[in-house]
């Protein structure tokens, strides 16, 4: 089984406005709700891929409520802490001449809450996978995904981080299946300046020999690059397409390679599939459905076959 963790999920309230008016009333063109969270946008994509996961985390209050109903409507399983104080954030996101967000803080996560996520993630068994996505709220320990790994350490289960900062630094040690920073988080881990594919490659290079098994950096216009657990690097280009939403593209890619990689596919077909899945979300107004994935892959592979 794949499990998902998502410890400070969201509703986001997309609302777009044709002229946005500070201090003035504004009526909107349009208006979307969400369901969002690092760790859900893999699930998702995991199941439009035809694999199954079941999404962990915690959820407080009627949008919490809201949340797990929109997702288990979607056809994803979960399994979330209800919590007791405060409530599943609502994250606004205004699209307008230029785009503001207002992210709301989420709920208070206690020490108790904690115990009974770790206490979940005892039923997992040798072969399971585990993604762990996105940031840690500011009520919860710091080193919780550090407590995470350890808790399973013993399970043989394969474990993949995206997560930023020294967030990432700190689990490295534990050798997990797969890392995803874009070439800004890389270029902020090292405090550096990346200028070129090389001066990627070198970076993600030293994230391996810190313990990272797979490192795939995500690169915008620029394609995507993986330094796999062989040590050989493989470069993809992009899809063509316009792009109207990059929420979500790189947890995308996360489910594209969880994907390839259960499937026993090469890493090119590997790094294949997961640029697709982040194209395909790109050049869609919400998370990658499997027709536009497949279209995706289908222009990646005749772009390959060309050259």
């Amino acid at each position: 089984m794949i499990y998902t963790i998502t410890l400070n999920p969201a509703l986001d309230y997309v609302v777009k406005v044709d002229e946005f008016r500070e201090g003035k009333t504004n009526r909107s063109k349009e208006e979307m709700i969400y369901y969002g969270g690092k760790g859900i946008n893999v699930s998702y994509v995991l199941k439009e891929l035809g694999l199954t996961s079941k999404c962990l985390g915690f959820v407080a209050g009627f949008t919490g409520k809201e949340l797990v109903r929109g997702i288990n409507k979607q056809g994803l399983v979960s399994d979330f802490i209800q919590v007791n104080e405060g409530m599943t954030r609502i994250n606004v996101k205004l699209k307008s001449e230029v785009e503001t967000e207002i992210n709301g803080m989420g709920p208070i996560i206690s020490k108790e809450n904690e115990e009974e996520l770790l206490n979940q993630l005892d039923n997992l068994i040798k072969g399971d996978l585990l993604v762990l996505s996105g940031s840690i709220p500011t009520t919860m320990d710091a080193n919780i995904y550090t407590k995470i790994i350890q808790r399973v350490s013993n399970k043989e289960i394969e474990v993949i981080i995206d997560t930023a900062g020294n967030q990432l630094l700190n689990v490295l040690e534990y050798k997990p299946l797969l890392i995803k920073p874009n070439n800004d988080e890389l270029a902020s881990l090292f405090k550096v300046d990346i200028q070129s594919l090389s001066d990627v490659e070198y970076y993600a290079r030293k994230l391996q020999d810190m313990g990272a098994r797979n490192v795939l950096v995500s690169m915008a216009d620029k394609g995507s690059l993986l330094v796999d657990e062989e040590g050989n690097v493989h470069h993809q280009g992009v899809c063509k397409g316009v792009l109207k939403n990059s929420v979500g593209a790189g947890d995308s890619m996360v489910a594209g390679f969880i994907s390839g990689y259960l499937r026993d596919y090469n890493y090119d077909d590997i790094l294949a599939l997961a640029t697709a899945c982040g194209g395909a979300t790109a050049f869609s107004e919400g998370l990658a459905n499997k027709e536009m994935i497949d279209a995706c892959l289908a222009e990646l592979k005749e772009n390959l076959y060309e050259k």
